[in-house]
């Protein structure tokens, strides 16, 4: 089987889509990688049907058969490493070393993460109580045990912008809790999702324990979620589209993690190791093109350091170079279209019109192909300008000044996002301080990094629920109490 022509994997099987098929284009080259199915409601439901039937035995699985499948899928994974990075690199259009470190690389380690996140206790004894007789019974000693269990059949709907990294961060925790999955991918990438689905099925994957569907409409998803045979749905993605989500979640009562968009505020105080805040903020640059929600976008430096950091961060983004994502010294990839590569720069247009000054890129790298955006930096900007309050999902970054703590704390919560934010300062005691204060899902203290077995995700229209390491595993299960007298 080619990429040129994918099937739909339901229930142990590779279907042939009802809707035909559509072309997946290489964002660098807009050549066509290969042809992705078009699934009908009617074979998206039979996908959710297929995961219902195989939830009643794959839930009563030793925790153990299910780690050997998730450490097999991981091997086989890594055995075919080099032709899944090429083939995330040709549909995201990322750089050959983010594709193989950050997209293939971070996939295969969280599938052994959740190899042995099966493993883990899924029961907590409580303190027994002691109850007095009355109306409940007679008195005595309860004991109690708090039991995590599957949620279900859980819809994985997954963000464009890391193919491996983002479904395994779904799917491997999903499977290690006992639950089965219907997978819907972006339709811009949805290529490399069918590559796990190979791997999980030569690791021996019962039938049905993972489904795979794929369309260009909407209808897609929609029945994704709405499907009666669904118990949860996790999705990554903009917050409208999540809002719309939830809304379908919400009349059905079903289980929901969402992580959604950010607008990450970077506090950088004038005591701060301004090449450290240069090098972080940068990564909306450099990192996948700024198509990442928790890039650190919008800059709030105290006045004392904003003429040295704008020069700094405009230099840096000179030195970026735009283009061929398989060349060596590429920095800068295209996004993912040319509707959000157009999308882009009709921001970066808004911002001149509100008054931002465009201090670095603005104009469009002359290549003939691929969707190319130059790192764009805006100064001279407020924090009431739509460049600074919505999110370009971009390499666009905004500068804000402020003059002291308490003004900088107050710019950083106002916005309808809070997913992660960054403080950048050389007194601790005051970053950390700072840090508290902020209404974001997780705070960078003088760095960009991540610690993968902290909990992510977001406050405000950034999100709701918390997954990564052991938080991911309680994320797709429900709490069960069970009680009886000593």
């Amino acid at each position: 089987m080619t990429e040129y022509e994918r099937q739909l994997f339901i229930g142990g099987e590779w279907v042939e889509p009802d809707g035909g098929h559509y072309p997946v284009l290489d964002p660098a080259t807009e050549d066509v990688v290969g042809l992705a199915p078009e699934a009908s409601r009617e074979q998206v439901y039979r996908a959710a049907a297929a995961a219902r039937e195989a939830f009643a035995s794959w839930s009563r699985t030793r925790p153990e058969e299910r780690a050997a499948i998730l450490d097999r899928a991981a091997d086989l994974m890594q055995r075919d490493f080099a032709p899944n990075a090429e083939l995330a690199r040709a549909e995201t259009g990322a750089t050959t070393a983010t594709a193989r470190g950050m997209q293939v690389g971070v996939g295969v380690s969280r599938f052994r993460r959740y190899a042995k996140g099966a493993l883990e206790p899924v029961e907590e004894a409580l303190v027994p109580q002691i109850n007095e007789a009355g109306p409940m019974g007679r008195a005595g000693v309860f004991g109690a045990l708090a039991v995590r269990q599957p949620v279900g059949v859980v819809t994985c709907i997954t963000s464009y912008n890391n193919p491996w990294a983002n479904p395994a961060g779904k799917v491997a925790p999903a499977l290690a809790m006992g639950n089965t999955v219907v997978v819907k991918p972006a339709p811009q990438d949805p290529l490399s999702v069918f590559r796990m689905a190979e791997a999980l099925e030569e690791a021996g994957v019962p039938r049905g324990v993972v489904n795979v569907v794929t369309g260009s409409a909407p209808a897609v998803g929609e029945a994704a979620v709405d499907s009666p045979d669904v118990d949860m749905v996790s999705f990554t993605g903009s917050t409208a589209v999540g809002q719309r989500i939830a809304e379908g979640c919400g009349r059905d009562m079903k289980r929901q993690l969402m992580e959604l968009g950010g607008k990450g505020a970077a506090l950088v105080f004038d005591d701060a190791d301004l090449d450290s805040a240069v090098q972080g903020i940068g990564t909306t640059f450099a990192f996948y093109s700024g198509q990442i929600c928790t890039a650190p976008t919008r800059v709030l430096v105290q006045r004392g350091v904003h003429d040295q950091l704008v020069e700094r961060l405009k230099g840096y983004a000179g030195f970026l170079k735009v283009g061929d994502p398989t060349a060596r010294d590429t920095v800068v990839g295209p996004v993912i279209s040319a509707a959000h590569r157009d999308r882009i720069e009709s921001y970066v247009e808004l911002g001149r019109k509100e008054g931002a000054t465009v201090v670095a890129g603005g104009d469009r790298p002359a290549y003939d192909r691929g969707f190319y955006v130059a790192p764009t930096l805006l100064a001279d900007c407020t924090n009431d300008m739509r460049v600074a309050r919505e999110e370009i999902f971009g390499p666009v970054v905004v500068v804000v000044p402020f003059d002291d703590e308490d003004e900088g704390v107050a710019l950083a919560n106002d916005s309808e996002y809070g997913l992660l934010d960054y403080v950048w300062s050389g007194d601790v005691a005051r970053a950390f301080r700072v840090a508290r204060q902020l209404r974001a899902g997780g705070v960078g203290v003088n760095t960009i990094g991540r610690n993968m077995e902290a909990p992510f995700g977001g406050f405000k229209k950034s999100g709701v629920g918390r997954d990564v390491g052991s938080y991911a595993l309680h994320a797709y299960s429900e709490l069960q109490a069970i009680v009886w007298p000593g």
